[in-house]
């Protein structure tokens, strides 16, 4: 198909798409209150609906009030019966896919059911929104003149009782049409191996010699792959490996860590940086803006959000609020009811405000990931930004990072300890924590007022981790592959204590 042809189609898309998304700038609470009645009223006579008599809940009050909060080890047992074939239990339609991501304390694995409604008006479609948005912002855009390098999760699909699960990014590549894959580069066969180191170099040799306009995936992953493509080809970037590559899609994890190093094996000024926040639970937000750190909730997706402010999260006091109710610059863990059947369900993200007309977001962690052993609320937000500020005044780059606690014993003080792998460490390790520590200390005035005098907290400790240890430590883990991601903060000592037994 010619491209002119394509981008004439694409455009039309985009202005009828874009009458939808005016409507939920324009109407934002409007939006949302609709969507959780319609959701409510669809799944009215399934299991979960009879159990808590949807047919009578006609308001947002009724159903805060009769639906309770749960987070995933509430909803073990019913997926389990979801997974055996069993229907109608939380969603009307039948739940074919799930999802499988990393563990809670009752399970090693979660499995997160996937409805064919999710797949088609929240996961597709947040994919053409988001090259819609783009293609709005970039009118001289070349993107469909080549392919998107896509790197995915690294499970094949496995079918059990009539039903499949495997990495989200496999079910979305298994269930896609059969036209993106012509778009699209590796191959479906290179893209679902399960072998992820094989598989590393399948991509390089099955896409060098592509014409790639564009990349999509988890930055950490991403960037292996790309240092492999470099080093298999030979060139010192990657615009003389792909000399129309324009712009990099992703999420997963926070791109800041990673930024400088992305900047130097892609030179070009004018290379865009696209962020996305999807998960197995569904597609959130996105970027609509060149040059910004901001993502669009998106609101319209089938996903009724709520928020508890984090100083109340699991606390007595704990209670969640509407989007109408929230406010900037505060830190909120995210609650989404769904139209794959999960009903107020904690998926573990939390997310500070930027703007509130419209609704703009940043992740600013994870509510597990994070270290409050003494008062001092240090999520990951903080951490990578503080990172980024030091490596770029001391010319270290990091390849991996994560931190805990060290506990009070007799009169000796607490710290944060801090296990670091660097790919060019920094000339003096002990500037750089002093610097590390001061950044702490103007990012959060909590871990700041711990760390005045020494009242609470010492400074932090620094080990510098051997070259792939945390390549090495997913491994033995059975982790590798795009959709793992390394724990950054931790509350407990579990994580750090393995790594340091790995890192000699």
């Amino acid at each position: 198909m010619p491209i002119p042809l394509v981008n004439s189609i694409a455009s039309w898309f985009l202005k009828k798409r874009f009458h939808q998304i005016e409507l939920f700038l324009k109407y934002p609470n409007e939006v949302q209150d609709e969507l959780l009645l319609s959701l409510i009223d669809f799944a009215k006579n399934t299991e979960f609906g009879k159990q808590y008599d949807f047919a009578s809940i006609k308001d947002y009050k009724t159903f805060t009030e009769r639906v309770p909060i749960k987070n995933y080890d509430s909803w073990i047992d019913i997926i389990q019966r979801s997974r055996k074939g069993e229907n109608n239990l939380f969603w009307p339609t039948p739940i074919k896919w799930f999802a499988k991501s990393s563990g809670t304390t009752r399970a090693k694995s979660k499995f997160i059911p996937v409805s064919q409604e999710s797949l088609e008006h929240c996961h597709y479609a947040a994919s053409k929104d988001l090259l819609c948005m783009y293609l709005n912002n970039n009118e001289d855009s070349q993107l469909f003149t080549g392919k998107s390098l896509r790197l995915g999760g690294s499970k094949e699909l496995y079918k059990e009782n009539g039903t499949a699960f495997g990495d989200l990014s496999a079910i979305l590549i298994d269930n896609m049409p059969f036209w993106a894959e012509f778009s699209s580069t590796p191959s479906n066969r290179v893209s679902l191996m399960s072998d992820w180191e094989y598989k590393m170099q399948a991509i390089v040799d099955e896409t060098i010699n592509e014409n790639v306009t564009s990349l999509a995936g988890v930055p950490s992953w991403m960037l292996v792959l790309l240092n492999n493509v470099l080093e298999t080809t030979g060139k010192e970037n990657l615009h003389d490996v792909w000399p129309n590559l324009e712009v990099y899609f992703h999420g997963g994890v926070s791109f800041t860590p990673y930024v400088n190093q992305y900047k130097k094996i892609l030179p070009k000024k004018d290379f865009k940086y696209y962020e996305i926040y999807n998960a197995s639970e569904g597609f959130f937000a996105i970027q609509d803006q060149n040059d910004s750190n901001d993502l669009l909730l998106m609101l319209d997706y089938g996903v009724f959000y709520e928020f508890i402010p984090m100083e109340t999260y699991e606390q007595s006091d704990e209670h969640a609020i509407p989007l109408s109710d929230v406010k900037l610059n505060k830190n909120y863990a995210i609650i989404i009811t769904t139209n794959a059947g999960l009903w107020r369900y904690k998926i573990g993200d939390t997310v500070r405000f930027t703007s509130l007309n419209p609704y703009r977001i940043r992740i600013s962690g994870r509510t597990k990931h994070h270290i409050n052993v003494f008062g001092e609320e240090l999520i990951i937000e903080n951490a990578e930004n503080a990172l980024k500020k030091v490596c770029k005044r001391t010319h270290a780059e990091i390849v991996d990072f994560t931190a805990a606690p060290i506990f009070m014993e007799g009169k000796e003080k607490g710290a944060h300890e801090w296990l670091i792998e660097f790919k060019t460490p920094p000339k003096d390790i002990h500037y750089f924590n002093e610097l590390f520590d001061n950044a702490l200390k103007a990012l959060n005035s909590d871990y700041e007022a711990k760390r005045y005098n020494n009242i609470t907290l010492n400074k932090p400790k620094i080990n510098i981790a051997r070259k792939h240890l945390f390549y090495d430590w997913l491994k033995t883990n059975n982790k590798l592959g795009g959709q793992h991601k390394i724990p950054r903060l931790s509350n407990s000592r579990n994580y750090i204590e393995e790594l340091l037994k790995l890192n000699v």
